[in-house]
This record gives C-alpha cells, structure tokens and sequence, in this order.
C-alpha cells in the first residue's frame, strides 16, 4: 500500500519537523502528568491535597480523555496537523495561567477536565498522522522510535532543569523550608512549564509544513474514515496490542516503591531506580524502531512481548529480596526496555494493517479508546494490588496482572503478523 511522502522535503527540513513533533509530544504533557510525577510530595503540600484529591482530578482528565481520543481521529483527517498542534499547545499553556494562581480543588479538577481535551481532541491523533507521514513508506518504525525515544529524553532533561530551578528556590536545607518557600517554588517550576509549552507551539508553526489532511473528506468533518477503520480487523488487534503494553508502562511507575518495599531501598536510592528507568526509554525506543524497519516490524513486536512477559514472572515468581539486588537491576532493565520498545512501534503498523493514511486520524482515535483504558483503571487496580498485600506480595501481585496482560498481547501480535504475512503472500 501507498504511503504518503515526508511532509517536508530534504534532509535538514525533516530533522526540523520530527523535532517539533518530538518537541511538542512532550510539551503538551509537562503540566498535567511530568509535574506531579517529578514534584508530587510538594504538589500535595502546596496545593492542600490528599492522593484522593490528586486522584479524582486525573480521573476527569482520563474520562474525557476517552472520548477526546475518538472525536480527535476525524479532526486529524480534515485539518492540518500544523494548525491543530498550534492550537492543543496554546490552549494547554493558557490552563498553566490558571494553575500559577494555586486554585482550589474544584478548579483543579475542571482545569485537568479541560486538559483532558485540550492535549487530546485536537492533539494527538495529529501528532500520530503527521508522525506517519514524516517516516514515509520504508521508516514507518524509525519515525515513531524517533518520536517516543525523543519524548523521553525532552522528558528526563526538562525534568532535570525544573529539579535545578526548584533547588535554587528553596533554602540550603530544603528540609526546613517553609510552604510559602515551597509555594513560590513550585510556582516557578509551573511557570517555565507554561512558558515552555507556548514556545513550542512557535516552533511548531515554522518547522512543521502545512499537511494536505481533509482531501479525503470533500472539505467537511466526516466520520467516513471511522466506519471504514473499525471493518478492519487489523485495528482491533493493534488496539489490543496497545492496550496490554500500555499496562506494563503503567507499572513502571511502580519500580522506585519496588526497590524500597522488597530490596530496602532509601528513598534517594528508590528514585535512582526510577530514574534509570526514565533514561532507558529513549534508548529502547529508538533501537527499537531501527531494529523494526530493518527486520520487520511486526517481529519485534512479538518479542517484545515474549520479554515483557518473562521479565513479570520473574517479578511475579522468581527470587526477590536485599540479597538479589542484582534481581532488580535486571528485571527493571529488561521490563523497561520490552515496554518501551513496545511505545517505539505500536503506532508504526498502520501500513501492516492496510490502513488508508487518509484514514490515519480516525484509526489513531480508534485504537487509543481502546488502548489508553489503562488511564481509568491501572491506577485503581495497582493501588488495589498493593493495598491489599502490603509489602512484596503486593508487588508480585501486580506483576503477575501484568502478566497476564502480556500474555495476551503477545497472542494478539503473533495473530497479527500472521494476517500481515498472509495479505503479503496472497
């Protein structure tokens, strides 16, 4: 199947456009996910929350969340990706004005209700599409390995400097700073998030070119392409796929309070451990899309989930405790890098699944309802999970869940590259 051609021409104009849409996939999530989960204790403090309060202000973002991804497939097939992306990036910073002043929790939970639409409906499934038809016909898993790999060290550095910053702040002895320190702190760091955020935007606008999206739609917001994608059974499965990958990169978040729970872990030493596992995503993501363009995509799809799947039953059932400390550095390397090689690939099978890049923004909506559910319930389920069995048995709990949901997409895969296989021979 033809693909559509790089959305701009030459060498040096496309390392411009990946890099605005490197830029702005990372962006457009600084203030609501990288600044509670770089800063969370002092988010609670400053803004008088419980983890519930913090909690229920996610679930507004997740719920809308859901229905943005579906709507946001067709505006990606009738708009241009440029003036779309402009438009998330903007009105996402606009929220970070509201999030400087400290509003109480009511507002805080309409603000995320508002980012629920505004870094989705209009954002990602042109993220996706514009992604797809920079890496053309033959890159489709370097473009996307690109994308996540690139992510996640704009991510790790950001996360860096705003660490700098709010240090700087506070006095010598942070232990004993005072709320209203901690305040003007955190409001700093909220600020250089929002300004960050709209400089993006500019840099969308003259780095990423006008697409031609909506020629397929005679001028007009149509649910054509969605009807023609959900006949696909390609899509389902990729659904699927995403679904149980995007469960284990839920599970990270679980790794620093692993380390401290199972191996005694200080906190300083717990947040290593996250942070390594931060710093393996550009790493796994990029190989991974390399390594997918080179020997087939679907493939290394399939062994990624097999990794995943042997690393949560060592987590599930193998030897853990202070003695094995060499346990964790392997289990936290090996998960880390099947799930992150996973997010570098799951959204470049488009062209295996006969996907008609016209229909790219409603096929992108399809399978991000589907496969982004874990937003709704891995919290409750992990919170749950470790509530319930405090300790290690907890945390072999959730990775036997985890588990089971690699398993199943490991099925969905194999089944996957199987049709693609038989479509290429028939």
């Amino acid at each position: 199947m033809q693909e559509a051609p790089a959305i701009q021409p030459g060498p040096s104009g496309r390392a411009f456009s990946l890099a605005a849409l490197v830029l702005s996939g990372e962006a457009i999530f600084l203030l609501p996910f990288v600044l509670a989960r770089v800063f969370r204790p002092t988010l609670l403090d400053v803004f008088d929350l419980t983890n519930l309060d913090l909690g229920t202000a996610f679930s507004a973002y997740g719920l809308v969340a859901m229905v943005a991804y579906f709507g946001g497939g067709p505006l990606a097939d009738r708009f241009s990706a440029r003036k779309l992306l402009v438009v998330a990036l903007l009105s996402t910073a606009a929220g970070g004005i509201v999030l400087a002043q400290v509003p109480s929790i009511a507002t805080l939970r309409w603000l995320f209700f508002f980012w629920g639409i505004s870094t989705i409906l209009p954002f990602w499934a042109a993220l996706i599409r514009a992604t797809r038809e920079w890496g053309g016909e033959r890159s489709q898993g370097r473009a996307y390995g690109l994308l996540d790999g690139g992510r996640g060290l704009v991510a790790a550095l950001l996360a860096s400097v705003s660490l700098i910053l709010f240090s700087a702040i506070l006095p010598a002895d942070a232990a004993a700073a005072t709320l209203e320190q901690k305040r003007l702190a955190l409001v700093q760091v909220i600020w250089l998030f929002t300004a960050f955020t709209a400089a993006t935007s500019a840099v969308v606008w003259f780095w990423v070119p006008d697409s031609s999206a909506g020629s397929d739609s005679g001028g007009r917001l149509s649910l054509r392409g969605v009807s023609a994608v959900v006949r696909l059974p390609a899509v389902w499965l990729q659904a699927c796929i995403i679904l149980c990958a995007y469960v284990g990169y839920k599970a990270t978040d679980d790794f620093s309070l692993f380390a401290r729970d199972v191996f005694d872990y200080d906190d300083v030493a717990s947040a290593g451990v996250g942070t390594l596992a931060f710093w393996l995503r550009p790493v796994a993501a990029v190989c991974a899309g390399w390594l997918g363009d080179r020997f087939r995509r679907l493939p290394m799809i399939v062994g990624s989930f097999a990794l995943l799947l042997l690393m949560a039953l060592v987590i599930a059932f193998g030897p853990l405790g202070p003695g094995v400390g060499w346990m964790l550095a392997f289990t936290v390397a090996g998960t880390c890098t099947a799930v992150y090689a996973l997010r570098g690939l799951y959204f470049a099978v488009f062209g295996e699944g006969r996907v008609p890049i016209a229909f790219t923004g409603s096929a992108v909506g399809l399978v991000s309802v589907v496969g982004y559910t874990p937003d709704i319930f891995m919290g409750p389920l992990m919170g749950y999970l470790l509530d319930s069995a405090p300790g290690e048995p907890g945390h072999r709990h959730l990775f036997a869940a985890v588990a089971i949901f690699a398993a199943i997409g490991l099925a969905a895969a194999i089944e996957f590259n199987r049709r693609a296989s038989n479509s290429r021979n028939a």
